[in-house]
Formats: structure tokens, sequence, C-alpha cells
């Protein structure tokens, strides 16, 4: 390969390098997202393995949530209770651009690995940390998992239908938007770095992150006192925007609210009139009465199947979709199209499918490098490469407990 080739297959963070300090899913799913394009992301586990490596599903005792949440990353493993674990650390945070965390706070400080610690060793280096409340404030010391931090953020109130406590959503969601805000102020201090010559901290908590969502609440509390409450499948001032039955017992989400869009909707469904029914001819007057147009939209829906909903309203450039599951994501051409279920070699698995890249890159697209490997699959390769250990070195470090080595 030429180096002009090169250039254009490498991804958009080539020449980054990430240390990942994190466990279960904020922290690596954040260095996960700079790994996918193109950073060398090192994660340092703990021997026994991340925590990570137990939850989700497994098949012949390997983690499939790991495959895809460790992927593209090179995996080292060392016990950091160890004074050659914390050695080895601060070696490679003289060579990293990103150091990736989401502790309790106070624990980087305990292991003598904290911000002043790091920048001493490398001044250019961008500490990202995760927590569930933040490092400072009455919260800090709190144990924060992603639902916890959900509840404090305000958003899982809003989940769920009216009448039923607060419901959750079946993903680390508050975790997930967590790492995505990681990752992007990780490429901000990146790029500042390029004017000063200086890293940062990035203070990131799980409650601001879910928080954030909530942007529309904020100025209509300040300035009008109202307090959202759950609305189950509708959305406030919104209608018709909602699920609704059909014949076989399924279910479609139709989001016809707007001017244009409703008209088009009426005529579709046969009831052009709607658009002249004082109740429903303005967006407002919709919203104002909208039990009475869901009632009317969802016993049009009721009497048809699915498929024949679906082209009715497509046809009509109404938005719609029924609501997939992960098989009718699996059996569908437009997620094949978009490359977002790639299926990728795995030593134990064979081909395994993961989700895709996101977003997707012109110049520069992310890839798929490798699956997420055993526990200290790289540990060697990296010590030796990075470090300069010698294989003597790194036998006498795994049998004292310090690291540990798949080879």
């Amino acid at each position: 390969m030429t180096q002009a080739e090169a250039d254009e297959t490498a991804g958009a963070l080539e020449g980054i390098r990430v240390l990942e300090l994190g466990s279960t899913i904020a922290g690596p799913f954040c260095a996960r997202l700079l790994a996918d394009f193109g950073a060398d992301v090192i994660k340092i586990e703990p021997p026994a393995g991340d925590a990570v490596r137990t939850m989700g599903n497994h098949k012949d005792g390997v983690s499939l949530y790991a495959a895809s949440i460790l992927r593209g990353k090179r995996l080292i493993s060392a016990d950091l209770k160890t004074e050659a674990g914390l050695a080895l650390t601060r070696a490679l945070v003289e060579k990293s651009d990103i150091v990736v965390e989401n502790f309790r706070p106070g624990t980087l400080e305990r292991l003598g690995l904290g911000y002043d610690a790091l920048s001493a060793l490398n001044p250019g280096v961008v500490l990202v940390r995760i927590s569930g409340f933040g490092q400072t404030g009455p919260y800090a010391e709190r144990a924060g998992y992603g639902v916890v931090a959900e509840a404090v953020g305000g958003i899982r109130h809003l989940i769920g239908d009216p009448d039923r406590p607060p419901a959750r959503v079946a993903v680390a969601l508050t975790d997930m938007i967590a790492a995505l805000y990681g990752a992007y102020g990780a490429m901000m201090a990146v790029h500042a770095r390029g004017r000063t010559g200086r890293g940062q901290c990035i203070d990131l908590s799980l409650f601001e992150s879910a928080f954030s969502f909530m942007e529309p609440y904020v100025p209509a509390f300040d300035q009008l006192g109202l307090v959202p409450a759950r609305m189950g499948s509708g959305l406030p001032n919104s209608a018709p925007n909602n699920l609704y039955p059909t014949r076989e017992g399924g279910y479609v989400h139709i989001a016809a609210f707007g001017e244009a869009v409703f008209r088009r909707f009426a005529e579709a469904i046969g009831r052009p009139e709607l658009c002249a029914d004082e109740r429903f001819a303005k967006l407002v007057d919709r919203a104002r009465n909208k039990d009475e147009l869901n009632k009317i939209v969802g016993e049009w829906t009721a009497q048809r199947e699915t498929d024949e909903v679906e082209r009715v309203l497509l046809g009509a450039g109404v938005p719609i979709s029924r609501v997939f599951t992960i098989a009718d994501i699996f059996a569908d051409a437009h997620y094949a199209a978009r490359e977002m279920l790639p299926a990728v070699p795995h030593p134990a698995l064979g081909d395994v499918r993961l989700t895709g890249v996101v977003p997707k890159l012109s110049a520069t697209p992310g890839a798929i490098r490798w699956p997420g490997a055993a526990i200290g699959a790289h540990t060697r390769e990296v010590l030796t490469e990075l470090l300069g250990y010698s294989d003597a070195r790194i036998d006498a470090l795994a049998r004292d407990g310090a690291i540990r080595c798949e080879s």
C-alpha cells in the first residue's frame, strides 16, 4: 500500500492514542467511539477482567457485549493495586493523548493518577472523567449508575404512561449519552491543545448528560411554572403523533402533526374533511383536541394490517413506521444497505454481527478493525512495542500477578 492509499484508508483519529481506564459502560463506550475512527485505544483492565464482560448474553463462555464495546481496542491487563501495574500505567500516560476513566470520584487520586499527576507526566494529556454526579458538589461521592443519574436528571420522570410508575429504556441510555459527550469533549480538548500546547480535564457527569435532554422544559418551568408529565407514546402539543394499533395486533407510529403533512394524511385515509374541522384545522387545535384525533386515527389503523397502513401513508409522504424488533432490523434491507449490521470475524464465534459505525464520514470513514478480544490479549504486544519491556520482564510480571497475558 502506498502512503497515499494509507492516508485515504486511515481513520479520522489516526495518530491519536487513548488510554482507557474505564469500566462497565460509559468509559468503555466513549473509548470505543474513538477506536471506531482509528484512534489507538489501549484498555487496561484488571486481571479478572472488566465487569462489562459479565453483562449481557454469552455464547460458549464468550461475552457478546464485550465483543462489541471492546472492539478495535488493544486490551492489556494490569493490577493497579501493584506498583508494577501503576508504573506501566504511568508510562503509558506519557505516550497517550487522551485518558478515559469512569471510576468513582477520588479513585484516581488514591492511585496517584489524578489530573495533576497525569499532567505532570504529560502536559498535553486530556483526561476525560465520567462519574455519576461530577467531581464536585454535594452529590459527588454518591455511587451513580446511569439509571440512578437518569432519575436525578429528570428524564426518568417522563418515560412511560401517565397512569403508571416511571419506566426505563432497556438499554444503558444515560451511560451512552455521557459517552457521546465524553468523546465530543475529548475532541474539543485535543483541538484546543493545538493552540495552547496543553491538555485539560473534562468533568462529565451522568446526571448532567441526562438533564441536558430536558432542554425544552427548563425555560417553560422557569417562566410558566410548567412541570411536564409522562405522556406514554405521545408527545406534548403534537397530534397526530403517537402509536396506533393495527388489525393483527401490531403498532405503527404516525407523525402527521405539521400542517402540510396533516393534509396529506387526511387525504390518504379518505378523511379530507378533517382539515376543515375547527377541532383539527391548525396544529394548536389538533394538540388541544389530541384525544379525539387520536381516536379517529386509531380506528382507521385498527381496521387494517400493518403492511397496508405503511403502504398507504408512505405513499402519501407521511412519516410512519411499524415498531421494529431486533428480528425486524436483521431482516431489513435499509439496515443492510447502510452497513449497520457488519459481520466481523471473531476467533471463538466465527463471524459476529455488531452495530455499524456512526456517523458516516465521506473521506475518513470509521471501521471495526477487530471485535473485543480476551483479557490481556495485547498485553505483551503493547508492553513490548510502546514501553520496550523484554519478554523476560513481562513473564516475571505475569508470574507476580501484576499483569495478565493471553500469550
